[in-house]
This record gives structure tokens, sequence and C-alpha cells, in this order.
């Protein structure tokens, strides 16, 4: 089925603002990837340590430099989810995950278990065709990563790190085969949706003590899967049509340059509008993202709350997330500096600024440095002119945001 459709600016183009909360909300769709892991052998730590250091293209998945006529010629012919002689190999040397291990045994698995892992060292001249999965298999894999991100029996940030590997090697896989077509960017769609949903639920893991480091390859990868998704769009468009969903992926771009001068991906943003069609510019999602922006370097904090509350799609709002916070302590910063000291502020006013509960509202007060008051009605207040507002350091807790019932 063709995925690419002629856009009318006034359209609505997003393909997943529709309401949902959970991981189980993508049962019938697909994935993306994770960090390079250890070598289980003196020989395979040896080729590691000889690869380091060299520069790597970003569609290569972190590959050597490929010759493109090996990439035409490469053909996938593994008919399982993991190579016969890498699992053959795991089992030897226990080195399978627990989604991996028949009946809990950590030296054995099956076809319908192991999934091939992420190897950085690997090269498209040295690999026989049966090692490397063809499209099929790889979507069939992804599926199964998919139904993994259901299970309860294991904390999130377990399940997280086995699907980030495994869908890491079906990009590898993909690209060693040079493989581009309209499946390709579906499959790098729902991959970009993994490592989007995986920066909400991780956040929830902020006291584990590799939150950061986990959380930073989270984000490394997705901004790699975007640029091989915004180059599959490029490769594949006809002159008159962009695909339904690109101007929501390509809002994502803008969204990620949200509480820093950083260039995700490598350039100005500026330079990197510049080349988007025209018709993707004119989108709804693209003209939230960019006017979202601007509010935020305004410090337009009441207009970029209530603009995300009642415009974000789910995955827009994924990554906005981290910064409503800080939007939330600049306003208490300037209801606090510029109210007037004889007046406090009630919390129920604030809760409406703020689009918090109120509860949360005196948390939030809190973790600020600052102090609030209960008068003998039991109206609580904020006294203002405290001089011991501050950011805080830590990652605040996730805080309900008002105004988002419509996903």
């Amino acid at each position: 089925m063709d995925r690419r459709q002629r856009r009318n600016p006034s359209a609505s183009s997003s393909a997943f603002s529709s309401p949902a909360s959970s991981l189980s909300r993508f049962r019938s769709e697909k994935f993306s990837s994770n960090p390079p892991k250890t070598s289980n052998s003196l020989e395979d730590a040896h080729q590691l340590k000889s690869k380091c250091g060299k520069p790597q293209r970003p569609e290569q998945e972190e590959e050597e430099e490929q010759d493109p006529n090996n990439l035409l010629s490469l053909v996938g012919t593994c008919p399982f989810m993991c190579p016969d002689g890498e699992r053959a190999q795991r089992e030897r040397l226990r080195d399978l995950a627990v989604f991996e291990r028949l009946h809990g045994n950590p030296g054995k698995t099956s076809p319908s278990l192991a999934v091939k892992k992420f190897c950085r060292t690997i090269a498209t001249k040295h690999m026989q065709a049966s090692e490397v999965r063809p499209l099929l298999v790889l979507e069939e894999t992804l599926n199964y990563l998919l139904n993994l991100l259901d299970a309860t029996e294991h904390p999130f940030e377990v399940v997280h790190d086995f699907v980030f590997d495994r869908t890491r090697s079906i990009r590898q896989d993909l690209s060693m085969q040079n493989i581009v077509n309209d499946q390709t960017i579906h499959m790098y769609e729902e991959m970009v949706k993994f490592h989007i949903i995986s920066h909400h639920k991780l956040r929830s893991c902020s006291s584990k003590p590799n939150f950061s480091s986990v959380h930073y390859l989270n984000m490394e990868q997705l901004k790699k899967c975007l640029i091989s998704l915004y180059a599959l769009y490029k490769e594949n468009r006809n002159s008159n049509s962009i695909y339904k969903n690109e101007p929501e992926f390509r809002s994502f771009h803008v969204l990620l340059h949200l509480g820093s001068n950083s260039q995700p991906l490598g350039e100005s943003l500026s330079l990197w509008l510049g080349r988007v069609p025209s018709l993707i510019l004119k989108s709804k999602e693209m003209c939230f993202a960019r006017r979202l922006l601007r509010l935020f370097r305004m410090g337009n904090y009441k207009r970029f709350l209530c603009t995300t509350a009642t415009e974000a799609s789910y995955l827009q709002y994924y990554i906005i997330e981290p910064y409503i916070n800080e939007v939330r302590a600049l306003a208490l910063s300037c209801v606090n500096y510029c109210g007037y000291k004889l007046h406090p502020y009630p919390i129920a006013h604030l809760s409406k600024l703020l689009m918090m509960k109120e509860l949360d509202v005196e948390s939030f007060c809190n973790a600020c440095g600052l102090e609030t008051s209960t008068d003998e009605r039991g109206n609580k207040f904020l006294s203002t002119k405290q001089t011991n507002f501050h950011y805080p350091k830590e990652v605040f807790p996730s805080y309900y945001l008002l105004g988002l019932e419509h996903f």
C-alpha cells in the first residue's frame, strides 16, 4: 500500500494523536534500537578495540564504511530472528538475555526467543547472506520486540535495554542491504516512536544510579533514527507528495531544540528548515512546533502551557514534557519576585496559571525552595518576595498538565 499522499496544509496530519498513554497501544506496530554490548570473547574484544575511533556515517548505524556495490549485492537469507551460528555461540557463552532463555535456562534458547544482537564491528564484506535477515523477517522481529514492551514481570528499563539493542541490530541489517523502500520508512517511524516513548517512560526511573547514561543513549539513538528517517523521506519522495506522518516526525526535530542552544542533528535549525518542503513547513504539526519553540524562548509561560495542553499530540508532548516544569519554574519565579509582599498569592490561582493540581502546586513550590501557608479558613497561599527561590538541580517529579484530556 502506498503510504505517500498529497496533503492540504490545513488538513489534519497527525496519525498518532489519537488517545493512548500506554505502550500497549502499539501492539500492532513496530519499533527501534540500543547501545553496543561488550564482546564475550577475547577475539571479539580485540576486534572491537581495533575499530574504535573510526568516524562513522549515521546512516550506517556505526558500521564500517561500506562499498556501495557490496550494499547493493547483499540480500539476507536468514529465516530466523537470530542466525543459527550466533545463537549457538551465545548458548555456549551463556550470553542470553532474560527474554531469550528457554524455561529460564541461561544456557539454552530457541529460534522463537533469540534475537540477533547489535555488533559495532560488523562489515558487509565479511558478512554471509545467511547471517543477515531479509525485510520480512526484520518486520516480524520488530513485532515480536514490540510485544515485549507490554511485559510487566520486568522493570521497564530492563525491557528497554533489550529492545534498544535488538532494534539497533535491525537497523544495521536494513543498512547493510541498502533497503530504502516504504516499509523501511514505516519501520523507522516506529523506531522513533519507541525512543520517544522511552524518553517518557524512563523519567520514572530517574532515581536509578545509571539513569543519566540510559537517558543519554536513548536520546542519541532517537536523533540517529531521525537522521536516517529524514534521508529516507527524501530518497523516496515524489515531486508533489509527502508522507502522511512526515510533518509530525519533522516537528520532532524542532521540539528537540527546546531547553538549550544545541543543534540536535549537527546544524542550525534555520539551515535545516530551509531544506524542508514548503508543504511540510505549512502543516499544523510544524507550525505548532515552531510556535512553541518561539514561546519558550520568549519566556511566555502562559501561552506555552496552554498551547501544549490543547495542541500537542502525545508524541510531541513526550518530547516537550521535560521542559514543562522548567517553564512552570519560570512562571513561579515571576510570581514570587513581582508580587506584593503584603498580598500572598492564592494557591488556587497558581494552580490555574501553572495548569497543575493544587496539591502538586504545593509540592512544586517546595521543590523550588518556596514556602506556602494556610489561613484560618483553610485557604492556601504563596508568600511572595521569598529569597530562597531556586531552580531544582534534581529531576522534577512528573506533574500532570491539566488540559491534556484530548489524548
